[in-house]
């Protein structure tokens, strides 16, 4: 038999032999709801103060208000996502270590790198959708161009002279910027950060030149007059900020969306899983997290944990030409 891509049979062997231990233990008390029954970490895989991380943060708050029990979010960022992800995959099949599902680790690292250290199909436990939001093409204020049509005109008059930043090789950030240079026909340095918060400290401080950030602190910057907004990746302008127009106006067809959820490693024993979806329904179902979220520019989004894994290769066969297209790749 042919091992697939980014395949690891070791750790899918000792997964396969823990979860069937801890499936053998599971319990009618457990299946009837216990879970939680002590503090859960949360592995949030880009650094913190980012969008992401925010919502991240707003969910496990309602999570903890919920089940009574902490949700103790633990930051491990690097390579878009990738290293947080990991962790993920090599936690206990308990339930109590669990963490970010993203986009970026699940839908675009699959084609973009070569090797992954985790194989999206089999490593994990998808449990529910928490959020989609767009991103935010942000320029800083020492760039010229007040509209989308002016920056178009200001970087094809200036081809190489100009970049945009990340917060990391992968990440829609990334690729809302390769679909941009291709879409528009541009020549523009992509510069990766650790994250986005440290892409923003350069941005405005003028290192770098522009942005498409999540929505949350970008805009919250834009509207403290430190970068400034020119358009949002989603199909149609963002109820948050109507008065942004979308990326579509000036080059139609452009729609990216970023979007997190909640998932473990592989091998939980399903009543837990259905336990934890349960309660993120309820979580995400609750009027000020939905508030929360919508200040933030994300819409809830609850799903069964089929409805994630489906999603999830849908999304991976959708950015897989645009990847391709742009040359990115990852050795």
């Amino acid at each position: 038999m042919t091992t697939p891509p980014n395949h690891r049979p070791s750790v899918l062997g000792r997964r396969a032999l823990l979860a069937a231990a801890t499936a053998a233990l599971a319990t009618p008390a457990l299946a009837q709801g216990l879970w939680p029954t002590g503090p859960v970490r949360f592995i949030g895989i880009f650094p913190p103060g980012g969008g992401t991380d925010i919502l991240s943060r707003l969910w496990c708050a309602k999570m903890g208000e919920i089940t009574g029990q902490q949700f103790v979010v633990e930051n491990r960022s690097g390579s878009a996502g990738n290293v947080g992800t990991e962790a993920i995959a090599r936690s206990n099949p308990d339930g109590m270590t669990i963490g970010l599902a993203s986009v970026s680790s699940l839908s675009i690292a699959p084609t973009l790198y070569a090797r992954l250290p985790f194989d999206v199909r089999h490593d994990f436990t998808f449990i529910s959708g928490l959020w989609q939001l767009p991103n935010l093409l942000v320029v800083n204020n020492d760039v010229p161009a007040r509209t989308v049509p002016e920056l178009i005109a200001l970087l094809r008059a200036n081809p190489g002279r100009y970049a945009y930043a990340s917060s990391g090789s992968g990440t829609t950030v990334h690729l809302s910027g390769e679909m941009f240079k291709h879409m528009a026909g541009l020549d523009i340095l992509h510069v990766p950060y650790r994250g986005g918060a440290p892409a923003h400290i350069d941005l405005i401080g003028g290192r770098v030149h522009m942005i498409f950030d999540n929505i949350p602190q970008a805009l919250a910057e834009a509207r403290d007059g430190k970068v400034r907004a020119l358009a949002v990746t989603g199909a149609q302008r963002s109820p948050m900020a109507p008065e942004i127009p979308a990326m579509a106006e000036f080059l139609p067809g452009f729609e990216i969306t970023s979007w997190g959820g909640v998932q473990g490693p592989a091998g939980i024993p399903r009543p837990i899983v259905d336990r934890m979806n349960a309660l993120t329904k309820q979580a995400l179902e609750s009027p000020d997290l939905q508030q929360r979220f919508r200040e933030n520019g994300a819409t809830p989004w609850w799903t069964t944990p089929e409805g994630l894994a489906d999603f999830r290769a849908q999304n991976e066969a959708a950015f897989a030409p645009l990847i391709r297209a742009s040359g990115a790749r990852v050795d």
